[in-house]
């Protein structure tokens, strides 16, 4: 009897405005088969630090956060923080 736990990130999405959403699946597998699957969801703004983020959503990231994205997205926050809907 052989257990194997492993952690991929199995799904990466954009949304439109830059926000990078993505989910880790932790499985168990006992001799090929799957015992268990968990998930685990994280979520990043345009120009947060990536510090410690999984190299292949660093690069989703790098794609999608152009300077353009990051000055909307932090142009969205400044609105919303004083009231104006954008």
């Amino acid at each position: 009897m052989s257990l194997i736990k492993s952690t991929v990130i199995d799904q990466i999405t954009v949304t439109e405005n830059g926000i990078v959403l993505y989910r880790e699946a932790t499985r168990i597998m006992e001799d090929g088969n799957e015992l268990s699957k968990t998930y685990h969801r994280n979520s990043l703004t345009p120009g947060k630090d990536l510090t410690g983020i999984p190299a292949n959503v660093v690069a989703h990231c790098n794609v999608a956060w152009t300077a353009e994205v990051i000055a909307a997205y932090q142009a969205h926050v400044a609105a919303q923080s004083q009231g104006v809907s954008a």
